[in-house]
C-alpha cells in the first residue's frame, strides 16, 4: 500500500482552548503532523516554536479566500517559514456559496491563478469541500465541477472531504475516482448513525460511525491521497476524539 502521512486537523481541537493546549492534545493522542487553521500563520515564528516544542509538523494549512486575496505574498512567507507546503482553502465566504455555475467557474479559476503563483514559491494549493458544492444545477452540473473546469489547466489540488461527500448524498468513492488527477489529501472524519450526536453536529470518533473507513482509507490512498487528516467539525470531548481516532487507524493502517 501507498504511504500516507497521518495528521489531525486543529480545527477540532479549538474548543480546548490556545494552541498550545492544542498541540499538546495532538502530541499526546500520538500524532507527529498537524494542519493548521488561517489564524495560526498570523505569527509563524511563535507556530514554528511551538510544534518544534513538541516534536510536531505541519506538512498542510487551512487559510481562508479572504487572506488569499487580501495579501498573498504574506501568506505564502509565513507557510514557508512554518514549513508548510500544502494549503488548503477550505469553504467560500457564504455569500459566494449561491452563485450560478459560471459564478463557481470564475472561482475555479481564480484559485488556480493562486495556486500558480504559490507553486513559484514551492508552496501547493488545493481546494477542500464541505456539502454544498453537490448540489445540482438545473443542467445537472454541481458546482465542484464548476469549481475544478474553471480550474483547468492550473496546479490546483483537491483535498477531499469524504464525509462531506457522504452528507451530500453522494457516493464519496466515485468523486474519489472522477478527480484522482487533482486529490492530495483527505479529510478523515466519520458520521454518526441517524438521529444521533446531535450536539456534534452529527459527527462521531473516527471508527465509530457508519462510514467504511478501511476500505475508504486504502480507496483514497490509490487515488492519489497522501496527507490524510482527522476531523470533527465539533466534539464534546476534543481530546479523546483525537486519542481515540488515532488508536482506531493505526489499527487499519
Amino acid at each position: 500500500m501507498a504511504t500516507s502521512t497521518l495528521s489531525i486537523q486543529l480545527y477540532s481541537l479549538r474548543h480546548l482552548g490556545g494552541l498550545d493546549r492544542q498541540l499538546d492534545a495532538a502530541a499526546q493522542a500520538g500524532f507527529t503532523a498537524v494542519e493548521t487553521i488561517g489564524g495560526h500563520l498570523d505569527d509563524p515564528k511563535a507556530l514554528k516554536a511551538a510544534l518544534a516544542g513538541r516534536g510536531l509538523v505541519a506538512p498542510s494549512g487551512h487559510i481562508g479566500l479572504p487572506a488569499l486575496r487580501g495579501d498573498l505574498g504574506r501568506v505564502a512567507e509565513a507557510a514557508a517559514e512554518t514549513g508548510i507546503a500544502q494549503l488548503f482553502m477550505p469553504a467560500l465566504p457564504p455569500e459566494e456559496r449561491s452563485g450560478n455555475a459560471d459564478a463557481w467557474r470564475r472561482v475555479g479559476a481564480e484559485l488556480g491563478a493562486m495556486a500558480g503563483r504559490l507553486k513559484e514559491r514551492g508552496i501547493s494549493l488545493g481546494y477542500h469541500n464541505h456539502h454544498w458544492e453537490l448540489v445540482r444545477f438545473g443542467d445537472g452540473s454541481c458546482p465542484l465541477d464548476c469549481l475544478f473546469e474553471g480550474a483547468a489547466g492550473s496546479p490546483l489540488v483537491w483535498q477531499a472531504d469524504i464525509a462531506w461527500l457522504a452528507r451530500g448524498g453522494d457516493d464519496p468513492k466515485a468523486w474519489l475516482e472522477k478527480y484522482a488527477h487533482l486529490l492530495a489529501s483527505a479529510h478523515v472524519k466519520d458520521q454518526a448513525p441517524a438521529g444521533r450526536n446531535a450536539d456534534e453536529d452529527g459527527w462521531c470518533d473516527v471508527g465509530s460511525g457508519i462510514l467504511e473507513w478501511p476500505d475508504l482509507w486504502t480507496f483514497a490512498l490509490a487515488r492519489g491521497a497522501r496527507l490524510m487528516v482527522v476531523e470533527h467539525d465539533n466534539p464534546k470531548d476534543p481530546a479523546g476524539f483525537a486519542a481515540r481516532s488515532f488508536a482506531y487507524l493505526q489499527k487499519i493502517r
